[in-house]
C-alpha cells in the first residue's frame, strides 16, 4: 500500500528532526520524509493538518495476558489496545502460564501475534525455568525464536550466585537481561513504607528494598561486565543510584512506569485498590525526582506497564488485590501531559516513548534495529499520528483492553491517536481522515 502523509508536523527525537512536511510510505518503507519522490502516486492520502506525525511509540512493558491469563486479555484485545494508543512495538515479559521459558512457547506467541497484522510483538525469555531462580534457561535457543533479552519478570532472584552466573552467560553473547530491582524479603508488602502505609495498617516496602538490589546489581555488573536494563525504577534514591552507574560507564539502562510518574501513595485514599500497582507509589519526593531524572535523560524510557486485570481481582480488599493497571491507550496522553506539567519540550517527551526504548532493545531488534523508533528514508514505516489539540477524558468502559482497570479512570489526557501505521499497513483509524 502506498500511503501520503500530507501536511503533519513531523518529529523524529532520534534525527532532531522537526518541520512541517509530507511523508511518503510504500512496501513498508519510508519512501521520503519531506522530500517525497517525484510522480508517487499514493493509494491514500492521510491529512494531518494540525496533526503531529511520529515514529511509532514502543512500549518496553506490556502484559498480554496469553497464554494461561484470557480471561483478564487476550491477544486480540491487547493489540487493538496498543494500535489505538499510537504503540506499534511491545515487549512483553515471561511471566505467562506456562512461562516464556522454551523456544515453542516464544514461537506460538509470536506467530499467534504476526496473524494480527497489528503492533510488532517482542518476548523477553525466562531467565530461569519457570522462573523458579534455579536453574538458567537455554539462552542461545531462546534468542533465536525471537526474545529480545531475558527477565525474572516480578519474581526477584533470591540467590545471587544464580543471578552472576545468569549475567556471566550472557556477557558472553552480548544478551540483555532485564531485572526489576526489589530485595525479596524486603519487597512483600503492598504499599511504600511511611505515613501512609502506617496510617493505613498496609504493610510497607521500603526504598532499601530497590537500592539494596540496585547495588547487587551495579557489583555484579562490575565483575562480569554484562548490560542490565533496569525495569520500573520507583524511588529518588534508585535514579540518583543509575545516574552514578552510568557516569561510570556500567552498561545499565532504565525505564519507570506512567503510574510513577504521575501518582504518589497519597492517592490511595481510602484503599483504592485501582492504586494497587508493582512497584507501589511512592513519595512526591520520589515522583519529583522521576520527572526529573527522566527529563535528564538518566530514565531512558517511560513504559505503560500495562497489566490488565480482572474486575473480581481489583474488588478485593486492597492487600489482597491484584497489581496491576491497563495503560497501553494512555501511555502517550500521560507522556504528554507531563510535558505540559514540567514544561518539557515536546521532542524530548517523545524521545522516552521512541527513541529511548528502541535505543535500550539495541542490537535484539536485528534488521529493525537502524530504523525503529525513527522515522527517515529507507526506515520502517511505523507512524503515530495524533491531534494534540484533541483533549479527551479516560473512560474505562470505552477502552479497548479487556482490563478496564485503571487508576486514571476521569482523567482528562491532551492529545488523542487519530491513526496508528504499522508496517506501512494501516493498524487503526479513529475516524475518516
Amino acid at each position: 500500500m502506498k500511503i501520503l502523509v500530507k501536511g503533519g508536523r513531523v518529529i523524529d527525537p532520534a534525527r532532531n528532526f522537526d518541520a512541517t512536511c509530507d511523508v511518503a510510505l510504500a512496501a513498508g518503507r519510508v519512501l521520503g520524509v519531506g522530500n517525497v519522490p517525484e510522480g508517487f502516486s499514493a493509494n491514500r492520502v492521510i491529512d494531518a493538518s494540525g496533526c503531529i506525525v511520529m515514529p511509532g511509540l514502543v512500549d518496553l512493558a506490556v502484559r498480554l495476558r496469553e497464554p494461561g491469563h484470557e480471561h483478564e486479555g487476550m491477544l486480540e484485545s491487547e493489540m487493538a489496545a496498543a494500535v489505538a494508543g499510537g504503540v506499534t512495538s511491545v515487549v512483553c515479559p515471561p511471566d505467562t502460564d506456562p512461562v516464556l521459558d522454551e523456544p515453542g512457547l516464544v514461537d506460538m506467541l509470536k506467530f499467534r501475534a504476526e496473524k494480527l497484522h497489528q503492533a510488532r510483538v517482542f518476548p523477553l525469555g525466562a531467565l530461569t525455568r519457570n522462573l523458579a531462580g534455579e536453574v538458567l534457561t537455554e539462552m542461545a535457543e531462546l534468542t533465536e525464536s525471537g526474545c529480545v533479552g531475558f527477565s525474572q519478570a516480578e519474581v526477584p532472584l533470591q540467590n545471587t550466585q544464580v543471578l552472576q552466573r545468569a549475567l556471566q552467560y550472557a556477557s558472553t553473547f552480548d544478551y540483555t537481561v532485564w531485572l526489576r530491582p526489589q530485595e525479596y524479603h524486603l519487597g512483600k508488602g503492598v504499599a511504600a513504607s511511611g505515613p501512609l502505609a502506617t496510617r493505613l495498617g498496609l504493610p510497607g516496602v521500603p526504598v532499601a528494598a530497590e537500592t539494596i538490589a540496585l547495588h547487587t546489581i551495579f557489583e555484579l555488573l562490575r565483575i562480569t561486565g554484562a548490560r542490565v536494563h533496569l525495569c520500573r525504577i520507583s524511588s529518588a534514591a534508585g535514579v540518583e543510584l543509575v545516574r552514578q552507574a552510568k557516569r561510570e560507564g556500567l552498561k545499565v539502562t532504565c525505564d519507570i512506569s506512567i503510574n510513577s510518574l504521575h501518582l504518589t501513595d497519597v492517592d490511595i485514599g481510602y484503599f483504592d485498590a485501582r492504586m494497587r500497582l508493582s512497584p507501589p507509589l511512592r513519595q512526591q519526593r520520589d515522583r519529583d525526582a522521576l520527572r526529573a531524572g527522566l527529563a535528564d535523560g538518566t530514565i531512558d524510557a517511560l513504559v505503560s506497564d500495562h497489566t490488565p486485570v480482572d474486575e473480581d481481582a481489583k474488588t478485593l480488599p486492597f492487600a489482597e488485590a491484584e497489581p496491576g493497571a491497563t495503560g497501553l491507550e494512555l501511555l502517550l496522553g500521560l507522556a504528554l501531559k507531563w510535558a505540559e506539567q514540567d514544561k518539557v519540550e515536546l521532542p524530548r517527551a517523545l524521545a522516552a516513548l521512541t527513541q529511548g526504548p528502541a535505543r535500550v532493545l539495541g542490537a535484539a531488534l536485528g534488521t529493525l534495529q537502524a530504523s525503529a523508533g525513527q522515522l527517515l528514508d529507507g526506515g520502517v514505516a511505523d507512524v503515530c499520528i495524533f491531534d494534540p489539540r484533541a483533549a479527551w477524558q479516560v473512560e474505562p468502559a470505552r477502552l479497548r483492553s479487556q482490563g478496564r482497570n485503571t487508576p486514571f479512570a476521569g482523567h482528562e489526557l491532551p492529545a488523542s491517536v487519530r491513526c496508528t501505521i504499522v508496517g506501512g499497513q494501516i493498524a487503526y483509524e479513529a475516524k475518516a481522515m
